[in-house]
């Protein structure tokens, strides 16, 4: 399996990590706030409806941020529930990828909401037989976000001090192969040299910024724009560097073992996924409205308008999983140094989605060449 080249690297924060060689179990111990938030609020099934293969229920996981809009959006206007019918949607809340891979692999969760990295650590972990992406959810979302005192271009980012979420997740292999790019040197491992990397919870990276302890940050939504409302300026929008501007930062997954006994209630997820992202989409100021309010009731507070208004507008919902950009971000990883070369050959498998976007007259989507033989 690939693996980190430092075994004693834990990788920490929002859960886009890449793979070490610890288990899967001590990934998630070693994670900022990886308990999951059961939450069953929105699993409300109409009257005469009939469960889907006799199942009772489907457990799906997200992490409560912008980025899981899709997911955000399908519970809080129960899209999901309306395609399973009396099988009913329960939902559980996750801080950090390993946790949730982790509840993917146990059957805490059958289909979850998740980041790239996370994605190819529990397919690459699991010799390729834990999980398959099945579909796309959104990509954006992504900036490096500076103190305009201190950096006005971006070639004074070099010598300053930058925060990236964790070692080795998705950002942070973003803003290593950006930097790298620029000629600068820098350890991955220990984040020196000419640029200083400094590997923050996003919870606190805004008071990081405050304090000037860090002079920026490579940040997803919604804390890149939590610091410009602290004054910070918009330096570098991730999706710039992408072709077309589209890169992956939202993924969903599925169990093998749940997608090969339970195909119908998968599609029925993707059906419903893909409605979401149609509906989000057409009315954009009222799913802005309604992610917020599922973010209020999975963490007790809404994101205020300064934030949550220029965050939204960053972020682009699609069906398309943007399966090129999975294996790029793959490769900027191995560039790092961070990764060896993995095996991604049959990650996903998007042949019900297909069939759904098929049935609904919209275009398909490709795997890249990475898709099941």
């Amino acid at each position: 399996m690939p693996a980190i080249r430092s075994t004693r690297t834990k990788l920490l924060g929002r859960g886009i990590a890449l793979v070490t060689a610890l288990p899967l179990l001590a990934l998630a111990a070693c994670s900022y706030g990886s308990e999951a938030k059961d939450d069953n609020s929105a699993a409300k099934v109409a009257v005469g409806s009939k469960k889907i293969d006799g199942l009772d229920s489907v457990k799906i996981g997200y992490f409560g941020n912008l980025t899981h809009a899709t997911a955000l959006v399908g519970n809080q206007k129960g899209f999901f529930q309306k395609e399973l019918g009396a099988t009913a949607a329960k939902y559980q809340i996750f801080n950090a990828g390993p946790s949730e891979i982790e509840a993917l692999n146990s059957g805490s969760i059958d289909i979850g909401w998740i980041g790239p990295s996370p994605s190819i650590n529990g397919f690459t972990k699991s010799e390729g037989k834990s999980l398959r992406i099945i579909g796309g959810s959104a990509s954006g979302g992504v900036k490096l976000v500076v103190n305009p005192k201190t950096i006005k271009s971006l070639k004074d980012v070099k010598g300053k001090k930058i925060a990236t979420p964790q070692l080795g997740n998705t950002q942070d292999v973003a803003f290593l192969n950006w930097a790298a790019e620029q000629g600068w040197k820098v350890d991955a491992q220990s984040g020196k040299g000419d640029v200083s990397v400094v590997r923050t919870d996003n919870k606190i990276t805004p008071d990081a910024y405050k304090s000037g302890s860090i002079d920026g940050a490579w940040v997803p939504e919604p804390t890149a724009s939590k610091l410009v409302a602290e004054g910070g300026k918009v330096l570098l929008d991730e999706s710039d560097l992408w072709p077309d501007k589209k890169f992956v930062i939202t993924n969903i997954i599925v169990s093998q073992k749940f997608l090969k006994e339970h195909p119908k209630v998968v599609e029925a997820v993707l059906k419903g996924s893909v409605e979401t992202n149609k509906w989000i989409n057409a009315n954009p100021d009222e799913a802005k409205a309604s992610a917020n309010k599922q973010l209020e009731a999975d963490s007790g507070k809404a994101l205020p308008a300064d934030v949550l208004d220029p965050a939204w507008k960053s972020i682009q919902i699609t069906d398309d999983p943007l399966a090129s950009t999975l294996n790029s971000e793959a490769d900027h990883a191995v560039k790092a140094g961070l990764l060896d070369k993995p095996n991604l050959t049959g990650i996903y498998d998007l042949a019900l989605l297909n069939k759904v976007l098929a049935a609904a007259g919209e275009s398909t989507v490709d795997d890249a060449g990475l898709g099941v033989k």
